[in-house]
């Protein structure tokens, strides 16, 4: 298993890159906010030869204005990995399954060149979903032992814990197997 984190505007731009081998950033949420720390983290991962990734927020609703915003904002390199992040909204909303799977295919349609992978946590994944759909590869937050999340799909990565910050594991063999999935 690999190592590695995911961050946003709550971490600092100036994380520890000791034995990661990827980082997930937080790029937008719905249609109007940008991490205002996008470039520092993304730098940070880069100087550090750490596969990146960027993630998007969804909220319900104007799903082709939300994809078509978080790839104007998200950086553009080849083997980056963009993921959409469904869960509950802070009003208490969250996107249908539906607009999900609609928003991971848009970007896909943006972005050819690039994975798009799901983050869900293991409740939206069970009681939610009725596709199965996640694009590229699911990420699946479960707080539970590292790389061994409580479902029966195939996954790629894993969130197993937020203390002290998101932590993540990805199955894959060694970091040129990331590095050559996600097409760098």
């Amino acid at each position: 298993m690999l190592r590695g984190i995911d961050v946003s505007s709550y971490q600092s731009s100036s994380y520890d890159t000791d034995g990661l081998s990827f980082v997930f950033v937080k790029a937008t949420e719905g249609r109007s906010y940008v991490n205002p720390k996008l470039a520092a983290q993304t730098k940070r991962g880069r100087d550090a030869g750490l596969v990146v990734g960027f993630y998007h927020f969804l909220w319900p609703g104007n799903l082709t204005e939300q994809a078509e915003y978080f790839v104007s904002k998200a950086p553009e390199k080849r083997g980056d990995i963009l993921a959409v992040d469904w869960e509950t909204t802070g009003d208490g909303s969250h996107a249908s399954n539906s607009e999900k799977d609609r928003f991971i295919r848009r970007v896909k349609e943006l972005r050819p060149h690039h994975k798009v992978v799901l983050y869900t946590n293991r409740h939206f994944w069970l009681s939610y979903d009725t596709t199965s759909y996640a694009g590229d590869g699911l990420w699946i937050a479960d707080y539970v032992t590292a790389g061994k999340p409580r479902i029966k799909a195939d996954w790629r990565f894993h969130q197993y814990t937020d203390d002290p910050l998101d932590k993540n594991v990805a199955d894959f063999s060694s970091g040129s197997a990331l590095r050559e999935w996600a097409g760098a």
